[in-house]
C-alpha cells in the first residue's frame, strides 16, 4: 500500500491476549505431598560382623540374633548417656571446690610412744562439719602447740582408751592447722568428735576455750572455713546450708536412727548436749560459713540458708 507523505500509518491490530491459566488447585499439591514417602528414622547400625553372621543363620534364628544385637545398641547408647550424664554432675561438683589450706602432718606432733592403734575407718565423703573448742588455756605460744596437741592425744588415748584422737583436725591460736585422727587428711575419716554424728562428717577443733566473751582470733576462723571449704567441695555441699544426718547414737541430742536436718557447719552442740564449741566461737560460725562459701566460688544465696542437703 503507497502512503502519501504526511500521512499516518494505520496502527496495526494488537493480538489478543491469551488467557491466564487458572492456579493450579492445592488439593492436586496435597496430593502430590500425601504420595511423597515418610523420612526413614535413623537406625544405630549393626557391627560388620553381625550383619555378615546375619546373613548365615536361618530365618527364626537370624531374626533372634537380630533382635539381640539392636539390644545391645541401645544398651550401648544408654552407656554413654549415663556415662555423659555421670561426668556431667562430676563436673557441677567440681565448680566449688576450694584449694587444700597448709596442714601441718600428725608426725610433727606425735610422740614416738603413742600405743599401737587399729587401722582407720572410712566413709564415702564428708557432707558436714563440726567445729569444737578443746577446752585448755588459751594463753599459749604457737610454737608450743605441738605438745598442747600430744597431751589432748594422751588424755583421749590413755584416760578415755580411745583409739585414737578424736577431732580430725586442730587450728591454734595463729592460724595453723594440724592433722589430727590419723588415715589421711585427704581422705574422709571417720572421727570420733560427736556423738551419734561421726559418719561423713569431720571434726575441726580450735585450741583453746571459747566462753562469752572471750576474743576468738580471726586467724583461726579464717583457717577453720578454709579447711571447710576444702572438705566439703568434693561433695559439692554449701557450707551454708542444711544437712540430714541419721543418728548413730542416742547418746546424742537424737535418738538413735532419727533423721536430723543440722547445719552444714554446725557446732558441736548442735549434735549433742554440751556448751562446745562455747559462746564466743558459736557465735562467729555465720561468718565461717559465708567465707567457706566464698572460697567455694559460690555465689551470695540469701536462700541458702534453708536448703536441705540430702
Amino acid at each position: 500500500m503507497r502512503v502519501f507523505p504526511g500521512a499516518r500509518r494505520a496502527a496495526r491490530p494488537r493480538r489478543a491476549a491469551r488467557p491466564r491459566r487458572a492456579a493450579r488447585p492445592r488439593r492436586a499439591a496435597r496430593a502430590r505431598e500425601a504420595r511423597r514417602p515418610a523420612p526413614r528414622r535413623a537406625v544405630p547400625s549393626l557391627p560388620v560382623p553381625a550383619r555378615a553372621a546375619l546373613g548365615v543363620l536361618p530365618g527364626l534364628a537370624a531374626v533372634a540374633a537380630l533382635a539381640l544385637c539392636a539390644h545391645g545398641v541401645e544398651e550401648a547408647v544408654q552407656e554413654r548417656v549415663d556415662r555423659r550424664s555421670a561426668t556431667a554432675a562430676a563436673r557441677a561438683a567440681g565448680t566449688h571446690t576450694a584449694p587444700r589450706p597448709p596442714i601441718v602432718p600428725r608426725s610433727a606432733w606425735l610422740a614416738n610412744t603413742s600405743p599401737t592403734q587399729p587401722p582407720p575407718r572410712y566413709d564415702d565423703t564428708v557432707v558436714a562439719v563440726f567445729v569444737h573448742h578443746t577446752d585448755s588455756p588459751n594463753a599459749y605460744s604457737c610454737a608450743d602447740t605441738p605438745r598442747i596437741i600430744r597431751h589432748l592425744h594422751e588424755g583421749q588415748t590413755r584416760a578415755r582408751r580411745w583409739d585414737d584422737i578424736g577431732y580430725n583436725f586442730l587450728v591454734d591460736r595463729c592460724g595453723v592447722i594440724y592433722e589430727g585422727r590419723a588415715g589421711g587428711a585427704d581422705r574422709a575419716v571417720t572421727g570420733a568428735h560427736t556423738q551419734g554424728f561421726n559418719h561423713r562428717t569431720v571434726g575441726i577443733a580450735a585450741i583453746g576455750t571459747f566462753t562469752a566473751g572471750t576474743e576468738v582470733p580471726r586467724v583461726m576462723t579464717d583457717a577453720i572455713a578454709a579447711l571447710a571449704a576444702w572438705k566439703l567441695g568434693p561433695s559439692g555441699t554449701d557450707p551454708r546450708a542444711r544437712v540430714r544426718l541419721v543418728s548413730s547414737n542416742s547418746g546424742s541430742r537424737y535418738a538413735a536412727g532419727t533423721h536430723a536436718d543440722l547445719p552444714v557447719v554446725a557446732g558441736h552442740s548442735d549434735g549433742y548436749m554440751t556448751s562446745c564449741p562455747g559462746a564466743a566461737l558459736a557465735a562467729r560460725l555465720p561468718e565461717i560459713r559465708e567465707l567457706a562459701a566464698r572460697l567455694q566460688n559460690r555465689p551470695r544465696d540469701p536462700q541458702a540458708r534453708t536448703r536441705i542437703t540430702p
